[in-house]
């Protein structure tokens, strides 16, 4: 019995086997999508923020 997935981009159900070259995704298209959502800050994981730093400020470097 192989596993089925809807693909995170499109939700096209995917054979998840590792013959599927783009799993999780249906296609090339899909995966290049979420890469693009990831780089421009589209997808985010929710954290805790971390401060800025003053670039003006040198007492953090030694």
């Amino acid at each position: 019995m192989v596993t089925k997935v809807n693909c995170p981009q499109c939700g096209t159900l995917v054979e998840w086997k590792e013959e599927q070259k783009w799993r999780p995704f249906c296609s090339e298209r899909c995966k290049l999508i979420d890469l693009g959502e990831w780089a421009s800050e589209g997808h985010a994981i929710p954290g805790e923020s971390v401060p800025s730093t003053d670039e003006g400020d040198s007492s953090n470097y030694h």
